[in-house]
């Protein structure tokens, strides 16, 4: 549920504050070029992930309420 007005580097230094950062991506449509309103952060230290995930769950960003969880595998599509 991330902003559509935020910036990958924002993203990052938003998680930047839990533990050291991998990656922070904000993934963009292909077609339109703009955010499709989700991301990934990959943290090294698990630790650091589970502080980021409790602080900013459910946490006002940008005017939305972030919806932060560990990432699961996709399901299969019919």
């Amino acid at each position: 549920n991330i902003s559509w007005s935020a910036t990958q580097e924002e993203l990052h230094e938003l998680f930047a504050q839990f533990g050291e950062i991998e990656e922070a991506i904000i993934i963009i449509d292909k077609f339109s070029g703009r955010s499709k309103g989700f991301g990934f952060v990959t943290f090294p230290n698990a630790e650091d992930a589970d502080k980021a995930i409790e602080a900013l769950h459910e946490k006002e960003w940008k005017e939305r309420d972030l919806v932060v969880n560990e990432a699961r595998p996709p399901q299969p599509r019919d």
